[in-house]
């Protein structure tokens, strides 16, 4: 007698996810990071999302700055680290990011974006902005990009 063999998916778990952020930023009296809401739970966030077909992740990050708090600037084209988080997926599971971070200097705000009204947009100084956020790794990453551009701003010099 065959002993009957149950159907086993061989399609893999899904890998951890990328996606790309944009770290905005202004120089005022200080240096001062532009976080904004998740729609989902309400945490203090950099704009991001998943990579866009034809776009560079450079521009994809800039995209997602103009849809989720409608900021414009200067993007550099290369992140200065990721940091990763588990994404709540809308099944109820979690799914592991990964997220490489772009700086972008904002020039300026436009009256009207894509997602303007589900998610509250807030500048605030680095120390503030890392506290703010909930994940070690971004934390670290925006009080260390914090401090290289205060080093550079009160020594005069280059930010790159």
């Amino acid at each position: 007698m065959k002993a009957r063999v149950d159907k086993i998916s061989t399609r893999p778990a899904p890998g951890p996810g990328l996606q790309y952020a944009a770290l905005p930023f202004r120089r005022d009296s200080g240096v001062s990071i532009l976080l904004v809401t998740s729609r989902e739970t309400g945490r203090w966030v950099l704009p991001k999302g998943w990579p866009m077909k034809g776009r560079k992740p450079c521009d994809a990050a800039a995209q997602e700055a103009l849809e989720e708090a409608g900021i414009v600037g200067r993007i550099e084209s290369q992140a200065i680290g990721f940091y990763r988080y588990d994404k709540r997926l809308p099944d109820g599971s979690d799914r592991r990011c990964v997220v490489h971070v772009y700086p972008l200097e904002v020039e300026g705000q436009r009256k009207r974006w894509r997602e303007q009204g589900q998610r509250t947009v807030r500048w605030f100084p680095v120390e503030e902005a890392a506290a703010a956020v909930k994940e070690p790794e971004l934390q670290d990453l925006i009080a260390v990009f914090g401090h290289h551009l205060s080093a550079g701003a009160n020594e005069g010099g280059s930010t790159d």
